[in-house]
């Protein structure tokens, strides 16, 4: 298979240079940009899947009508703080 070229990019000179004080023994200019550029890929097509799993979620729980209330989950997380905060011993 025949490779391909990413597009060149211009950045200031004081980034490059800040760009080439973190590259590791023997990496090339060219393998950082392209492990970011792959990293940054992996990191989009995880969040996409994410938010699609998210999606399907609060369909099913829509349709199923098996959701809790916000509401519901507030009180109760309200009625945990207010019991932590009752249980702490003053400070003085």
């Amino acid at each position: 298979m025949k490779t391909a070229t990413l597009p060149p990019i211009r950045v200031e000179p004081g980034f490059r240079a800040e760009l080439e004080g973190v590259l590791e023994q023997g990496e090339s200019l060219s393998e950082f940009v392209e492990g970011a550029v792959r990293a940054t890929v992996q990191r989009r097509k995880t969040q996409a899947e994410f938010v699609r799993r998210g999606i399907v979620a609060i369909e099913e729980t829509q349709r199923d009508g098996s959701g809790v209330p916000a509401q519901v989950v507030l009180d109760k997380l309200q009625s945990k703080l207010d019991a932590a905060k009752r249980s702490q011993k003053p400070r003085g």
